[in-house]
């Protein structure tokens, strides 16, 4: 049955999405996440005594873990790092080597609006930039507040409160696509006074990720209290620029209360503590929080690295630290394994569908890819019934023009008006086979190489498969 709060296609954009980008730039990346553990655990610090107990806990969208390894090693608590990517958790290995952690939680793939956790199980809940990402935000608190235990809380934070002193006319990109001149009205602060939404949302739609951003601190509240019997929210209004901070200024001296008002009109991250009615529990046993993503009764350890269901049957086997909990069908269609209609460089077997114009693989921590030059040609093979989607993505170095011709027909062309990360996609029709050719343009010779000496490059691709017309 569809899922109403994210649907399949969403689903397998965040799966992809993640696996790329999470370690593609390690060093940025690492201290991004060393940022946002520092921003998340202050916060947690100075409500600590709205919680009872961290321990068992569990990050709901938790990508590669790194705040679930903040819980674990900083706050000595144990729980679990769950995330739709399976891929994004196991790159917690290379954190835990990278920052000396000792600790780790149990790592688990799980769907955010079927939690495999059993009800009253949990003592604390956390996600950070989650809620948004579902078109029904509801569905996902009604599951947090299932699976938490009476008098258990569950933290969030960094969800975007919709700002209503905007023009909304413009879509803003991630700060380093920007242009000098976007730079610089970002900067500024006036640029918040022309955006439609939050700021790069327009990039994590075009990998097919869509998001809800239409809350404003009136809703979140209303939602927050029809679950929780009291919530704690925190407001972090937008600062950057002159002109937010004069629209502040102005905005505190009406009359009603400041905080909230600057808020309301301003736009501004919401973090809230929220706790369930009713006495924690003294004791919450750690392996006795799992159930059956498939019939929700007790999942057991066979072993340490296997959990099974004895009601119906259902099996994880541990697998580079990842417990895949799933249910039976979104495992399939998500991880179904070496596929002849995928492509995704960072698994081993791809190689089989390269018919020319591909470098050998780069990159760690599964964010793997391939340089090409002008043309580059693959085969896939139809696996599902029906014409399917073709998806390709990759990281453009420049502004480029791709074009796509499919068993030697037009099957389109994009030009890409700002480096970074991309996805172009097209829908093809029915057939057995499909000898898929890229042509990519601007090209130029590998940087720090003599002239002549180097390759010649275009695009790095991670991903190339064809997917279902949804």
């Amino acid at each position: 049955m569809p899922d109403p709060a994210q649907s399949m296609s969403v689903k397998r954009a965040q799966v992809d999405f993640h696996n790329f980008a999470s370690f593609g730039e390690p060093e940025r990346v690492l201290a991004a996440y060393a940022d946002e553990n520092f921003r998340r655990g202050s916060v947690l610090k100075k409500n600590r005594d709205f919680i009872c107990s961290l321990t068992p806990f569990a990050e709901v969208g938790a990508n590669a873990g790194h705040t679930s390894y903040m819980l674990a090693n900083e706050f000595h608590a144990d729980g679990f790092a769950l995330d739709l990517s399976a891929d994004a958790l196991r790159h917690g290995r290379f954190l835990r080597t990278a920052w000396d952690l000792k600790r780790s939680p149990v790592l688990t793939a799980g769907d955010a609006t079927h939690l495999p956790f059993q009800d009253n199980s949990l003592a604390f809940v956390v996600s950070f930039q989650t809620l948004s990402q579902f078109l029904d935000v509801e569905s996902v608190v009604r599951e947090v507040h299932r699976v938490l235990a009476p008098g258990g809380v569950y933290y969030f934070a960094e969800e975007p409160v919709r700002r209503r002193l905007t023009l909304g006319r413009y879509r803003v990109p991630y700060p380093e696509r920007m242009t000098p001149r976007e730079k610089w009205l970002y900067d500024s602060g006036l640029l918040d006074f022309l955006a439609s939404d939050v700021i790069g949302a327009d990039q994590e739609e075009s990998f097919g990720i869509r998001q809800n951003h239409a809350f404003g601190l009136r809703d979140w509240a209303d939602l927050l209290n029809k679950y929780f019997e009291t919530c704690r929210l925190i407001t972090f209004p937008r600062e950057r620029g002159w002109a937010n901070q004069i629209a502040q200024t102005v905005i505190r001296w009406l009359p009603g209360r400041p905080e909230e008002r600057v808020a309301d009109l301003l736009g501004a991250t919401l973090a809230a503590f929220c706790r369930k009615a009713g006495t924690l529990p003294a004791r919450l046993p750690l392996n006795q929080a799992l159930a059956c993503p498939d019939c929700q009764k007790p999942l057991n350890y066979k072993t340490p690295d296997e959990l099974v269901c004895d009601a119906c049957g259902f099996a994880a086997q541990q697998q580079d630290d990842v417990f895949n909990l799933l249910s039976t069908a979104l495992r399939a269609e998500l991880y179904p394994g070496n596929r002849l209609d995928t492509l995704d460089f960072s698994k081993p077997g791809h190689e089989a569908g390269l018919l020319s114009g591909f470098y050998e693989v780069e990159g760690d921590f599964g964010s793997k890819y391939r340089w090409i030059g002008g043309r580059a040609v693959v085969r896939l093979v139809r696996m599902r019934p029906g014409a399917p989607l073709l998806r390709v993505q990759g990281f453009a170095p420049s502004v480029a023009k791709i074009e796509l011709r499919v068993n030697g027909r037009p099957a389109g062309q994009w030009n890409l008006d700002r480096p970074g990360l991309f996805v172009v996609q097209s829908p093809l029709p029915e057939e057995d086979e499909y000898e898929v050719e890229i042509l990519a343009s601007p090209t130029f010779d590998e940087p720090h190489q003599p002239a002549g000496e180097g390759r010649v490059l275009s695009l790095n691709l991670s991903l190339i498969k064809l997917l279902p017309q949804e």
